[in-house]
């Protein structure tokens, strides 16, 4: 069995060419592949060492999306915050700007409700998202939907390749589609509201932005603890804005189970910063700042972000699912988004 998968291996399996858009292959072969320990590179590039060391000799050097397989998990001494190493073909990657994935192909909806979105979750390392126009018609993007991303379904159709298709609603993008059995649709009563019978003023947020850790309180009590990514402290972010995660204390505004962070561009690389999907957003600042899943990257306890706080995406889920404003699982295929005065925030070092 191969070592790791290549990008230009996955593209040639993906079917994202022209020539498989003549021959009808849009969607991978994985009847064989073991993904039980599997890696997607998140970053523009990453090295492999020769030991668990950025100071050792570097081996090899992987690009974006390419997959490779984790032989062994290794612990060292630095850094200190995110001290693991993986064992991969040809020696070490250290874990912070990869992201672990799956492979798991669905059965597409046959429908879906007019009138009404469905969430989904993208359950393979990525997925082409495509468009249709009466001038050019099917066009592959340039960006892609990556696995744990969240999407809106508002439509099934036929796709280029004369399968299902999924029509994606994004609010920036406008609507592109996706392949079926990529996507797995995320059951609304699983979302249920955490502990709704907590009157507001017992529920409270804590972030400590020197020790990267972010807890969660009902009547004084942390009933949840993780450590997060805030942001980088003086840097400068897009629009003028500061890559820093301000101090004070706020409320969580708006919660989306699924927001697209970017400029909406539908013609960006695979490098520009266009985020589709980004899962289980709770803003708490009016410019931007929120918690929300993160699929970029696996560097929680040091500052790395934007200015939002960093959560892996599990635990993303259950802090949109437990802080207010309130949302209605009745009213998710409807609503995109939750807002009013929620959970207080209080962020401080």
């Amino acid at each position: 069995m191969n070592s790791h998968l290549s990008r230009r291996d996955f593209l040639k399996l993906s079917g994202l060419g022209l020539t498989s858009l003549a021959m009808g292959r849009f969607v991978p072969d994985f009847s064989n592949f073991d993904d039980s320990n599997l890696i997607r590179i998140a970053a523009k590039s990453m090295s492999v060492y020769s030991a668990p060391s950025d100071k050792s000799m570097i081996t090899a050097s992987y690009g974006r999306d390419e997959l490779i397989h984790v032989y062994e998990e290794v612990r060292a001494e630095e850094p200190k915050w995110n001290p693991v190493w993986y064992r991969v073909w040809g020696g070490y990657m250290h874990r912070g700007s990869i992201q672990h994935v799956k492979i798991l192909p669905n059965i597409p909806l046959a429908s879906i409700p007019e009138g009404t979105r469905q969430l989904a979750e993208v359950t393979v390392p990525f997925t082409q998202p495509w468009r249709y126009t009466k001038v050019y018609g099917w066009q592959a993007l340039q960006w892609r939907l990556y696995y744990e991303s969240v999407h809106w379904i508002d439509g099934v159709q036929e796709g280029p390749d004369g399968e299902t298709w999924y029509r994606i609603f994004d609010e920036l993008s406008g609507s592109y589609y996706v392949a079926g059995t990529d996507l797995r649709p995320i059951p609304h009563e699983s979302l249920a509201p955490i502990s709704p019978d907590v009157p507001w003023a017992n529920k409270r947020i804590d972030v400590n932005l020197a020790t990267q850790t972010l807890t969660a309180y009902e009547y004084d009590k942390a009933v949840f603890q993780t450590n997060i990514a805030s942001g980088i402290p003086g840097g400068g972010g897009g629009k003028g804005l500061s890559t820093t995660t301000p101090s004070g204390q706020f409320h969580i505004q708006e919660k989306l189970p699924s927001k697209h962070m970017g400029n909406g561009n539908l013609f960006a690389g695979a490098d520009d910063y266009e985020l589709a999907g980004v899962p289980w957003t709770s803003f708490f600042t009016d410019v931007g700042h929120a918690f929300h899943g993160t699929y970029w990257h696996e560097n929680f306890g040091t500052p790395q972000s934007h200015g939002c706080v960093n959560m892996r995406t599990n635990e993303a889920q259950w802090l949109f699912r437990w802080a207010r404003p309130p949302h209605n699982v009745d009213s998710l295929s409807k609503n995109y988004y939750f807002r009013g005065y929620g959970t207080t925030v209080d962020i401080h070092y």
